[in-house]
């Protein structure tokens, strides 16, 4: 179980955590923007996968090698910035962080940037543009509240790598939120359209996901290859689109924790 407290950043790893409407509490609420107030990802950042966030009350701390720990107090005033995920969403209000937090990461990513944070999740996809429409139930993430991964069509991905004479990869690469042991390789694609119960949660699944230039990322060090895509390319291009996980969407709250079962309802 995982979360992104800044989105693009280095991941954190939980036993359990509060389901809310956008997703698992504290992920993606944080956004690095650059000056037109658009996202900066891991796609034009790599340098973003050293970057920690640790949520604390009220805030997060922002760790990184060979620089001081930041604190960064949620910000409760100031003017909202109309900042928007990707240069072709609707813009959303996000309160900046201010200098001290543009500066550390400014350094780190070696151009202007700002931090911002999301007080409210706000509708940033039009109602049409995805086959489930969330409302507006959606953080900082890039299309739907949570991602949801199995292991076993990991497993199967990495022996397809194997035949090709290609390292594997680890599931980091896809950065999911929840990891699902147990089920057989791809059977998460079934379970689109359907819904699941997790601990207390239930969720509606939907769709799979399709993958980015992100995967190609070493989670740890940002360097940067041509797999998993290559190989999804020859074993998982569907409709033109390079599958691996389920996109979920919250009924409602509740709380998950490792562990638990995953239950078909429907």
């Amino acid at each position: 179980m995982h979360t992104y407290p800044v989105k693009g950043c280095h991941r954190l790893d939980h036993d359990g955590a509060r389901v809310e409407p956008w997703g698992l509490a504290g992920d993606r609420r944080w956004l690095v923007i650059d000056e037109h107030g658009v996202g900066v990802t891991q796609r034009e950042a790599a340098e973003l996968v050293t970057l920690g966030a640790t949520p604390r009350a009220g805030g997060l701390v922002l760790r990184a090698p060979d620089r001081a720990d930041l604190d960064v107090p949620e910000p409760d005033a100031g003017e909202p910035l109309p900042v928007r995920v990707f240069r072709s969403r609707r813009p959303v209000a996000a309160l900046p962080a201010g200098p001290a937090a543009d500066d550390w990461l400014g350094g780190l990513l070696g151009r202007p940037v700002r931090l911002v944070w999301l007080r409210e999740p706000t509708r940033q996809m039009d109602p049409d543009e995805r086959d489930h429409d969330t409302g507006d139930q959606v953080s900082f993430a890039d299309e739907y509240p949570l991602l949801l991964a199995g292991a076993a069509s990991l497993d199967a991905l990495n022996d397809w790598l194997a035949e090709a004479g290609e390292p594997p990869v680890p599931m980091a690469r896809f950065r999911p939120n929840l990891v699902v042991e147990g089920a057989p390789a791809w059977a998460e694609d079934g379970w689109a359209g359907r819904r699941l119960r997790v601990g207390s949660a239930v969720f509606r699944a939907a769709g799979p996901c399709d993958r980015c230039v992100v995967t190609t990322t070493d989670q740890e060090t940002g360097v940067r290859g041509k797999e998993p895509l290559r190989t999804l390319g020859r074993h998982r291009n569907i409709n033109q689109k390079l599958l691996f996980g389920l996109h979920l969407v919250p009924d409602g709250p509740g709380e998950v924790q490792v562990g638990d079962p995953v239950t078909l309802l429907d």
